[in-house]
């Protein structure tokens, strides 16, 4: 199958064959055919899958076929961070390259101006966070009164991250006859719920077995003594000699700790989290990308729409407490069809978090010890050589729910 066979506009095909596609994805050649008759969709699909061109690329030519006298908000695609909305953005602006359609971007952290401009200049396409639509919705500057479709990119993780209000407040302000999408990487009850709200009778395509790791990522977990932590961490990539790295913390502290003595072990490494503003973030992103900076320690906040060509190392300094958020993790990595390394790095006293992991894979990760880096049967548990204050009891509380249900609600960052 080709691109060709997809679809009939030929300005978004001079632009797909720009950015090198030559044979669609599994996902392109569902989607794309589904989007393009109208369907509702209810996808399933894992980062570097191709998905934001799956969608995409049909919403923009039924715009463009059109041609729209009057330009208004037709298009909304809703994604939980500002990373992703910009990536899902740029995607947008590289394949209406040739069209004369409009995008514009909304989230927050940055002035609401400049959006506010960008949007009255007569966007038919809008990506935006829902905190800065609703935003924009108060204040008059956006009318979803023409949508004609609304796109869920991410959907998982708008609810991890407590956007439920803000979606039914949306939802309240969007014409209910309309055609809508819905993406995700995982589907839990959350979004199965969440789906019935929201889509009429979808098109159900999945790409891959659902709440699985991508195939292409190769999986291993370190048991390690939690204050040996960061030196196994700058071992691996200084032994090993690897240029890119991506490293998740749980906390914006640990991500912060971490890179400051990863610098002095000789590994030049930067911190992404949400109390960095959108300069910092996009600088320290670019340094990563240009391979100035070898590591990058990120929160999940932070790396969630990453997309970063070729990673092929995510360590994992710490296993997430919520356990779909390992499926997001190690995806950074084996992208479309590329191999990949996902190493967690796991401590006495963590093996909870590694149970609701597997629950929700339903498959064990393999465990191994490196010499040299043993454990110390004597030291008690969750020894750390990081000076961080110890967590909220409540996740001690918490650790049998979690394990049991792998499933929660992380405060915004």
């Amino acid at each position: 199958m080709t691109f060709l066979s997809l679809l009939s506009n030929k300005k978004l095909l001079k632009a797909v064959a720009d950015s090198g596609y030559t044979d669609p994805t599994p996902i392109q050649q569902q989607a794309i055919p589904a989007i393009l008759a109208g369907s509702d969709i209810m996808a399933g699909a894992q980062t570097g899958t191709g998905k934001t061109a799956a969608f995409a690329l049909p919403l923009l030519s039924k715009l463009d076929d059109n041609n729209y006298q009057i330009k208004k908000i037709r298009v909304l695609v809703l994604t939980p961070t500002r990373e992703l909305a910009q990536q899902v953005y740029k995607s947008f602006e590289d394949y209406g390259n040739y069209t004369h359609i409009k995008m514009a971007i909304a989230y927050g952290g940055v002035s609401i101006k400049p959006q506010v401009k960008q949007i009255n200049s007569g966007a038919e396409v809008l990506v935006a966070t829902p905190g800065r639509l609703l935003d924009h919705i108060e204040n008059g500057s956006v009318s979803l009164q023409d949508l004609q479709c609304l796109v869920f990119d991410e959907a998982d993780r708008m609810l991890d991250m407590g956007f439920q209000a803000e979606i039914n407040n949306i939802l309240k302000h969007s014409p209910k006859k309309r055609q809508t999408l819905l993406f995700s990487a995982t589907f839990d009850d959350a979004i199965i719920k969440l789906s019935k709200t929201l889509l009429n009778n979808p098109k159900m395509i999945e790409v891959s077995e659902r709440n699985a790791a991508a195939a292409e990522v190769e999986q291993v977990i370190y048991t390690v003594d939690a204050d040996r932590k960061r030196e196994l961490t700058s071992h691996l990539i200084g032994k090993r000699n690897w240029r890119q790295v991506l490293i998740f913390t749980r906390t914006k502290q640990t991500a912060d700790i971490l890179a400051k003595e990863m610098c002095k072990d000789g590994i030049k490494a930067a911190s992404i989290h949400g109390d960095k503003s959108q300069g910092a973030r996009n600088k320290a992103l670019a340094e990563f990308k240009e391979g100035k900076t070898r590591a990058l320690v990120a929160t999940d906040v932070a790396a969630r729409g990453l997309d970063i060509v070729d990673l092929q190392y995510v360590i994992n300094f710490e296993l997430p407490h919520i356990a779909e958020d390992y499926i997001h993790r190690i995806g950074r990595t084996g992208r479309a069809g590329k191999t990949g390394l996902a190493i967690s790095l796991m401590s006495p006293g963590e093996e909870w978090l590694l149970e609701a992991v597997e629950k929700v894979l339903d498959s064990k990760v393999p465990q191994e010890s490196l010499a040299g880096y043993e454990l110390d049967l004597t030291k008690k548990p969750n020894s750390n050589s990081f000076e961080i204050k110890k967590e909220d009891d409540s996740w001690s509380r918490k650790k049998k729910k979690y394990a049991d249900n792998s499933k929660g609600r992380r405060p915004r960052r």
